[in-house]
């Protein structure tokens, strides 16, 4: 693991290691499993971010359940757009099911509130929101997070998914951008 990485013109630092990840994806597996006894959820992955956090907390899932998966977007470089682009939907039959969005990361809240949004249209019976990443600061929603991994400040982060313009989601640990 390096302290300080480059990626195309930025510079980022390491802010939270693999090892506090895992303990976080295992707090979230947890306490899904828990919440979740008994029940067959459908898990819907939100891509391309969530890929490495779903890969290890479904390793942790013990109740059963089947996994699909969206593509969303609504990120250029280190900011929100504000539009939410849908690139690949849903297609699985949701409703009447428990459905748990997974989510790299919930900043403003807007890409999810379009998936809640979705879902309620599909008739859903329980839908619930794990994100890795938590970034009360700039959210600017309602909705009820039922599990949050890590809540962090406002700062741009990349690794473990996370990305700039599509560069370092393979790294292990999450860095932090040099302002």
């Amino acid at each position: 693991m390096k302290d300080k990485i480059k990626v195309k013109d930025k510079e980022f630092r390491v802010f939270i290691k693999a090892e506090d990840i895992d303990v976080a994806v295992s707090r979230v597996a947890a306490s899904i499993n828990s919440d979740l006894k008994g029940r067959v959820p459908l898990f819907l992955v939100v891509l391309n971010g969530a890929f490495m956090f779903a890969s290890d907390l479904m390793k942790k899932i013990k109740v059963e359940n089947n996994i699909s998966f969206v593509k969303l977007s609504s990120y250029t470089g280190t900011r929100s757009t504000q539009v939410i682009n849908e690139l690949i939907g849903i297609n699985e039959i949701v409703k009447g099911r428990t459905v748990v969005i997974v989510e790299d990361i919930i900043d403003t809240g807007l890409t999810m509130r379009r998936m809640l949004d979705i879902l309620r249209e599909q008739e859903a019976a329980d839908v619930r929101i794990a994100t890795l990443v938590f970034k009360p600061n700039a959210f600017q929603s309602d909705y009820k997070i039922d599990y949050i991994g890590l809540e962090i400040p406002n700062d741009f982060i990349v690794g473990y998914g996370l990305d700039y313009d599509g560069f370092a989601r393979n790294l292990p640990d999450i860095y932090k951008i040099v302002e």
